[in-house]
């Protein structure tokens, strides 16, 4: 087997509408819309909504900074990187753009949480210096493969950075 190493150049803008349709690896049509929810908050700063992508301009990743969930605290969510791209440092530019995000607006504490069933992102959120803060559990409407509406019920680990 040959390794063949690619540098991938990388930019980190606004998420925007015109992004969804490019999205799909993201989620279903039912978790677009909720992104098409958020990226209207965006607008009042209650959140920002990130795309990194490569030299088309196409997003590859996307997540959030959530302004609201708790004061003093910008709580990162949404995090998502393409499939195909995972494990080459994509997600670690995500979480440090965002990062900046959170300190531009004068706060101390980035925070996430991780699904308990998600090592692989929980091992990078370590990585990423992320502590283990408070568990909690969550629930959020998803689409199933029938095209249905159900809830999804899990605990999640809840992690915070200090960024001073």
């Amino acid at each position: 087997m040959r390794v063949i190493d690619v540098v991938l150049s990388l930019t980190v803008r606004e998420l925007t509408h015109a992004d969804l349709a490019s999205c799909g690896w993201a989620g279903t049509p039912l978790h677009l819309a909720g992104m098409a929810r958020q990226l209207e908050r965006v607008r009042s700063g209650e959140v920002d909504y990130l795309a990194v992508c490569a030299r088309n301009d196409l997003p590859i990743a996307k997540g959030g900074v959530d302004y609201l969930v708790e004061h003093g605290v910008g709580t990162l969510w949404q995090l998502a990187v393409h499939p195909a791209l995972q494990s080459c440092g994509i997600g670690t530019v995500l979480i440090s753009a965002a990062e900046q995000r959170i300190r531009d607006r004068g706060l101390r504490y980035a925070q996430l949480s991780v699904e308990d069933d998600n090592p692989r992102a929980r091992t990078l959120y370590e990585r990423l210096g992320y502590l283990v803060h408070d568990r909690r559990p969550e629930a959020w409407d998803e689409q199933a493969p029938d095209g249905t509406t159900r809830r999804h019920e899990t605990i999640c680990t809840v992690m915070r950075k200090d960024l001073s």
